[in-house]
């Protein structure tokens, strides 16, 4: 029989219990993965739905949120393009205009910005619609905790 090997009962044993804390380890991160991803989902503390006002400021797409230190902010590095493109249809744009946005799809939104890249504490979206790319600078973080993975939007005349 010295060609039979036995099984080793003890260690396996053993190496069954040392594994059994990494198993426990790896499921513990993967929870807390979920747990982390829930809460950025979640924010109770901004609107589903944002609106900002842009309008053209010496040749600039700018806006003004008085509710978060924001005058005069200005989209560029192709955000700009964005908002010409978008800005189009709506008469009287260059005075002002609403934007709303959400990092969720709601009824009416007309395009659809997809995150790219970060780059310079800003984040690169691209637009299949617009079939283009614009930055927009770490402003988001005033609307967003974390930049979202989509951005909804919709151009419609401001209110009078």
């Amino acid at each position: 029989m010295a060609g039979i090997r036995r099984p080793n009962l003890e260690a396996d044993a053993l190496a069954n219990i040392q594994r059994e804390p990494t198993r426990r380890l790896s499921r513990a991160i993967m929870s807390l993965r979920r747990a982390a991803h829930l809460e950025r989902s979640v924010d109770t503390d901004m609107n589903a739905i944002m609106a900002i006002h842009p309008y053209k400021y010496e040749g600039l797409w700018v806006f003004d949120d008085a509710k978060v230190d924001l005058v005069q902010e200005p989209f560029v590095s192709g955000a700009d393009k964005m908002i010409e493109k978008m800005a189009q249809g709506i008469a009287g744009a260059d005075s002002g205009f609403t934007l709303l946005f959400s990092a969720s799809p709601f009824p009416g939104y007309q395009t659809l910005l997809e995150w790219r890249r970060e780059e310079m504490g800003g984040n690169w979206y691209y637009s299949k619609d617009l079939e283009t790319e614009g930055w927009l600078c770490p402003a988001l973080f005033k609307y967003f905790e974390t930049a979202p993975e989509r951005i909804y939007a919709q151009f419609k005349p401001k209110a009078a």
